[in-house]
């Protein structure tokens, strides 16, 4: 079995998940753009997989696409020899943006969990088939959105809510985070500022997010800041988590897990190089007794790879999941296998869904 072909396309959908007071200023206004790569072999197999787009998916397709020499004829079951010769690629002059490599190598993994038969978490190495999910928020401009999500979160069944906050102001920040914690009395809540916080806001904001109980506090500053996360870490009793934005898991976060920069490491197929790449951070987190757990890589086709990832790693919590949750919900022919808040993986071949081709098909404006 040797690999064919490459296909990538540039998709565009008219989701209207930025409309009104849903989001503020991380998104465009006219759709949400995205990837779909396909990799198939000389003897007609293939998968294909949802990637993100970045700036432009017409931009990314052609720098997704620039890998097909690369992946010509090479045996697609030799995922470990294809890691690490693409990041030797990438060091001499291509240098692409962290989410290219991910879906391919998702489509290595699919291609070897069809051809044994076998659900994609089972062929990794099952080790759990239900997953509890949290919902996550986008960045509302409206603070009554948080508390009405929080409550309804509650209220579904899922295992938590964590919050993105505005960015105004530390302190409008903090009363919504008071908000929802006396909205939903003792349900798991979590924040996530995405913020570029100096140390002493960052310590202050997390004090208060002990004192409101929250169960972690994640990204207060960048991901490459290391001194200012690792003095956070160590004066902060809730945990603080981060490194879903550091390019080249594991090496990349290998510093943060040793010398505890963090107290929780975040990975995903999207954005971390792939199934084999999140594997990797994964173990070496647990070697540690460190949690990785699995950032949501947006596009339920890709939820469902971080669904099977989830399933077989020990040391992950939940699966996160963005709301709001139908707007989100494009890209496969059924549902993500949800139900009063548990993911339930897929016991069939594979991924365990059809990706909706008619929508993609729709959504296609370029192919290369």
């Amino acid at each position: 079995m040797r690999i064919a072909t490459l296909e990538i396309r540039a998709c565009k959908t008219d989701s209207d998940v930025a409309a009104g007071d849903q989001l503020s200023g991380v998104a465009r206004r006219d759709g949400l753009e995205f990837l779909v790569y396909t990799v198939a072999t000389t003897c007609g197999q293939s998968a294909s997989m949802f990637g993100f787009a970045g700036a432009s998916a017409e931009g990314s397709a052609h720098l997704a696409a620039s890998l097909a020499p690369f992946l010509k004829d090479r045996d697609p079951r030799d995922r470990e020899a294809l890691w690490h010769d693409f990041r030797k690629q990438d060091r001499f002059w291509s240098l692409l943006p962290i989410y290219i490599w991910g879906p391919i190598d998702c489509c290595l993994w699919l291609l070897a969990a069809q051809q044994a038969g076998q659900p994609l978490w089972k062929y990794i190495g099952g080790f759990r088939d239900q997953v509890p999910v949290y919902l996550s928020s986008m960045f509302h401009t409206d603070p009554a959105l948080y508390v009405s999500e929080a409550q309804a979160a509650k209220a579904a069944g899922y295992a938590a809510y964590k919050l993105h906050p505005p960015g105004n102001s530390i302190d409008e920040d903090l009363d919504i985070h008071a908000a929802c914690r006396d909205a939903v009395e003792d349900f798991g809540l979590m924040s996530d500022p995405v913020a570029f916080m100096t140390y002493p806001e960052a310590l202050r904001y997390g004090r208060r997010l002990e004192d409101l109980d929250y169960l972690w506090f994640e990204e207060p500053m960048q991901d490459e800041n290391i001194p200012a996360l690792k003095a956070l870490s160590d004066s902060l009793d809730i945990p603080v988590v981060g490194t879903e934005t550091l390019a080249k898991h594991p090496y990349s976060v290998a510093q943060c897990i040793a010398d505890r920069v963090v107290d929780v490491v975040r990975a995903d197929v999207s954005w971390s190089g792939g199934i084999t790449s999140v594997l990797k951070t994964a173990h070496m987190a647990e070697s540690f007794g460190m949690n990785c757990e699995i950032h949501t890589a947006i596009f339920h086709p890709l939820e469902m790879v971080n669904m099977h990832l989830c399933a077989a790693i020990k040391n992950c919590s939940y699966l996160e999941l963005l709301a709001p949750v139908k707007e989100f919900a494009f890209g496969l022919t059924e549902p993500l296998p949800i139900k009063n808040g548990i993911a339930h993986v897929p016991q069939t071949p594979g991924l365990g869904r059809d990706l909706d081709w008619g929508m993609i098909d729709n959504a296609t404006i370029m192919a290369c």
